[in-house]
């Protein structure tokens, strides 16, 4: 036995000596580079493909079935002489014996300056949808029906064949793609890809660098890639574990500035559940830093996305100017503390954020914001919020819209420091002639028309045009550049307010219309909220319908047109002694000297009210009517929106002084019973009744009338002792 087994032994030793001797020589005197063609000729017939072998084949046969390809391309057949992929060098082993049970298993694989170039011709073809098929073949070389092979029995499916790799390395490769068609390119350049012990189930580590870049618009994007890869075939379970990317990206949509990102977290991909996973996930880019998790359903239909996003507290002002979108001016601190909550749902078409609660410089919405529809961008909004400023976040005023105000202010003083309202004694204050609006433009046009959004606001308390309007509601459509105001409503000063109107921005030239009715709101507020001294006090009624034209401030005005009626109840003229100014015209009447001094700076009054017709931004106001105690004030005008201006002529009835001890000089007798005293008002809006004087010329006819009923109380007391008939015959003799 110790023989048979010695012999046996130094017959394997022999057999191992001539497998080692025989593979030597293969490696050695067999040289594969004078096979190139039949290898070309084997890929034409195999593959399908166009393989050029410019460098050597190096090879090893055992233990591994080694092999090295040096500048190497490959084509279409259809397209044999464009090559869409070229490598300087692809080194790979592979073990001989487990090939023949269907197993790859392979040591370093190494792929060295890898170019892949991918292009879309303008009829919209790609050069890779040709790999893998065979060079056109003319008519006449097609094969009869009788001559075609016949169908082979149909094969049963092969095996899985199962890798098994020691490490996959890539080094400074290359993908390009070009669209012919629309002339985009994209490219990626320096991939560095490393990956150790790929295995079946086996965490699977994997490295990999890259720089992206496209031409529309231009790009340039650094990242890197870094995770744990486990690939579970025969379980369709893919998951890239740790995974974590960061990088830097910079180009025209960021204006110059760069944008540093990272994102990381567990990734989860189960075909046979119809699932994608991404749990753990956190985020940043430049201040901005979120977590969250994401899922999405039925991966074989239409996938559904679910999901929670929170975003920590972040100033939004300063992220948009770091990625080169920075905001208009506004004002200080708007924008800087931002922070939201919410669930997220979701298709391939849209995104919902829903029990949505986002927190706004110190104001705090809660609600739902989607995306209908990302092709059409359909925005739908519903949002509550506590307290909410808007004016903060709208534009600061322009330099040429602060010099226009300036000037205009300026000639408001100038009027004002000489009107004197008091004493009445100044000439009448000139018209005013600075323009009062700004001619920058309010609205962008190209976004509106399209806009395609529903939006439905509620707020404890919103700040709008420096007016605090208490449980406001908001209603707002767009679409197709028509944009619709359903109703902007709340309380205001313990009134209450309400708006409607649309926006038709299809043309250069945008339409606006506007409905709105302000109800018992104190008109001081209001004036005082603008910046502007009130020249009356009381609660205001207001109903409007009006329209303009045009996308800046000067052209709204310049072009208003509709109807407005008002009226302003237990009101108060500030700053304007109408009994002064009227007593002065009584005494003048009268030939007399006041001898008392002025009671007061203000007028009170039970109401004021008329109607006013715009017509290109002058509103004409031809029924003024005035309830003051003892008088009757009636009036018609017009105020040039334009300017800020007015001109209105002024008639008032009084009774004259009705104190329990009046002044002599103002006391109404008999021949001024029923006459109007005329006064006219000019000057800028702001200065109210401030800008009102008599009016000397109508006084003339006043002091006419007065004698005339002088003379009727003379003829009176003649007649007296005359007949009644022929009394009552001379009295209509002086009335005709």
């Amino acid at each position: 036995m110790k023989a048979f087994g010695k012999i046996l032994g130094l017959v394997l030793l022999g057999l191992l000596l001539i497998i080692v001797a025989l593979g030597f020589a293969l490696t050695h005197l067999f040289d594969p580079n004078d096979y190139k063609d039949e290898i070309r000729q084997i890929a034409r017939d195999k593959a399908h493909i166009e393989l050029t072998l410019n460098g050597d084949i190096g090879w090893s046969l055992f233990p591994w079935l080694g092999l090295e390809l040096h500048e190497a391309s490959v084509a279409t057949l259809t397209n044999p002489t464009q090559p869409f992929a070229d490598l300087q060098m692809l080194g790979l082993s592979v073990r001989v014996l487990p090939l023949l049970r269907r197993e790859v298993q392979m040591s370093d694989v190494r792929v060295e300056g890898l170019n892949l170039r991918l292009n879309r011709d303008k009829q919209g073809h790609g050069n890779w949808e040709d790999i893998g098929k065979n060079a056109p073949v003319a008519a006449a070389d097609t094969p009869s029906p009788a001559e075609q092979p016949a169908e082979q029995e149909a094969e049963k499916p092969p095996k899985p064949i199962r890798l098994d790799i020691d490490s996959l390395t890539i080094n400074n490769a290359r993908v390009e793609y070009n669209d012919e068609q629309t002339g985009k390119q994209f490219s990626a350049e320096s991939i560095q890809l490393s990956a150790g012990a790929v295995h079946e189930g086996a965490s699977i580590p994997v490295k990999l660098t890259a720089f992206f870049g496209s031409n529309q618009p231009v790009m340039r994007v650094k990242t890197e890639l870094n995770g744990n890869l486990r690939i579970q075939h025969a379980l369709k379970r893919y998951q890239f574990e740790d995974m974590r990317i960061t990088g830097e990206a910079t180009g025209e949509p960021l204006q110059g500035k760069t944008v540093t990102f990272s994102t990381q977290g567990q990734l989860l991909v189960d075909q046979a559940a119809n699932i994608a996973e991404w749990t753990n996930l956190k985020l940043s880019a430049n201040q901005l830093r979120a977590l969250g998790e994401l899922k999405i359903n039925n991966l074989d239909k239409t996938p559904q996305l679910n999901g929670a996003l929170s975003i920590a507290q972040f100033d939004l002002a300063k992220f948009l100017d770091s990625v080169g979108n920075p905001l208009p001016p506004m004002a200080e601190g708007s924008l800087s503390k931002v922070e939201l909550v919410s669930r997220l749902q979701g298709t391939p078409t849209r995104l919902a954020l829903e029990d949505l609660t986002l927190k706004l410089d110190g104001s705090t919405f809660t609600g739902r914001v989607a995306v209908d529809d990302f092709a059409k961008q359909s925005l739908r909004v519903q949002l509550k919020g506590d307290t909410f400023n808007a004016d903060n976040y709208l534009p600061a005023k322009s330099e040429s819209a602060k010099g226009a105000t300036a000037a205009r202010q300026a000639e408001v003083q100038n009027s004002e420091a000489g009107a004197m309202a008091a004493g009445g004694t100044t000439p009448l204050p000139d018209a005013p002639t600075k323009g009062a609006w700004s001619t920058d433009k309010l609205l962008p046009l190209a976004r509106l028309r399209t806009l395609d959004i529903n939006a439905d606001l509620a707020f404890g308390e919103l700040t709008l045009g420096k007016l605090p309007i208490q449980n406001a509601a908001l209603k707002a459509s767009g679409l197709d550049g028509q944009l619709k105001l359903d109703t902007l409503s709340g309380g205001l000063y313990n009134g209450t307010f309400q708006a409607n109107g649309t926006l038709d921005v299809r043309q250069d030239i945008p339409v606006l219309a506007l409905q709105s009715r302000i109800k018992q709101v104190p008109v001081e507020r209001i004036l005082q909220a603008q910046g502007q001294t009130p020249p009356v006090k009381g609660q205001i009624t207001l109903d409007s319908n009006l329209s303009g034209r045009g996308n800046s401030q000067k052209a709204l005005i310049d072009s208003l047109n509709g109807t407005a009626s008002f009226a302003i109840n237990n009101g108060v003229l500030l700053n304007a002694n109408l009994e002064q100014q009227l007593c002065t015209g009584i005494a003048l009447l009268n030939r007399k000297t006041l001898s008392s001094e002025p009671r007061g700076k203000d007028t009170p009054f039970q109401e004021l009210k008329g109607n006013l017709t715009f017509r290109n931004g002058v509103a004409n106001n031809p029924d003024l009517k005035v309830r003051i105690p003892g008088l009757t004030v009636n009036g018609n005008g017009d105020i040039d929106l334009r300017v800020l201006g007015m001109d209105y002529r002024v008639g008032i009835i009084v009774e004259g002084d009705q104190r329990e001890v009046p002044d002599p000089a103002c006391q109404v007798g008999s021949n001024f019973q029923g006459i109007e005293i005329p006064l006219r008002c000019r000057g800028p809006l702001e200065l109210g009744a401030k800008a009102c004087r008599l009016d000397k010329d109508g006084l003339g006819q006043v002091a006419i009338k007065a004698a005339g009923n002088r003379l009727n109380e003379k003829l009176e007391e003649k007649l007296d002792k005359v007949n009644p008939q022929l009394k009552d015959a001379l009295k209509g003799l002086f009335k005709r």
